[in-house]
């Protein structure tokens, strides 16, 4: 039995903010919706857009573009939320659009070099790349697990 098939390559899902393609590993995620109206939370740091009720669930979405340092978000038709499963919280995240769904094998995987950008290398995993394309990619447990959500240290990520 060949237990290295499994370890050797990750599903993930592709997306774009601006002119960059990120990837989170596809286990993470619950759904993927079109962006709708949020309800805004007073006092709310600017990357929480607000809440949405998803089947009774309040799920705070973060703006990826304000998180990452990027110029301001246009929601247009393209603009999805990819609503993340992590563990004990549900959160969603605002993203330019969604890619796809691809396999990348470990020789497809570089480590990440420390550019010292917004995005710390603390929540970047590697670099994949698919033919012409470099995927970032990032550890989004740990990225959201330190995300201030709704301005209470309470309500941190687990």
């Amino acid at each position: 039995m060949n237990s290295n098939t499994e370890d050797s390559s990750r599903e993930v899902l592709a997306f774009k903010l601006g002119q960059e393609e990120y990837a989170i590993d596809i286990l993470a995620v619950q759904e993927i919706r079109g962006y709708e109206p949020v309800t805004r939370i007073a006092n709310a740091p600017d990357f929480i857009k607000g809440v949405v009720n998803l089947r009774g669930v309040i799920v705070p979405i973060v703006d990826m573009r304000i998180k990452f340092a990027l110029s301001n978000s246009t929601y247009d038709s393209t603009t999805v939320v990819i609503v993340l499963n992590l563990g004990k919280q549900t959160v969603g995240m605002v993203v330019d659009s969604v890619s796809d769904v691809t396999n990348l094998a470990a020789e497809q995987i570089r480590p990440a070099p420390d550019m010292g950008s917004a995005l710390s290398a603390d929540y970047l995993t590697g670099l994949g790349t698919v033919d012409e394309r470099m995927l970032i990619l990032i550890d989004i447990v740990r990225l959201m697990s330190s995300v201030e959500l709704l301005g209470h240290p309470e309500k941190q990520i687990a």
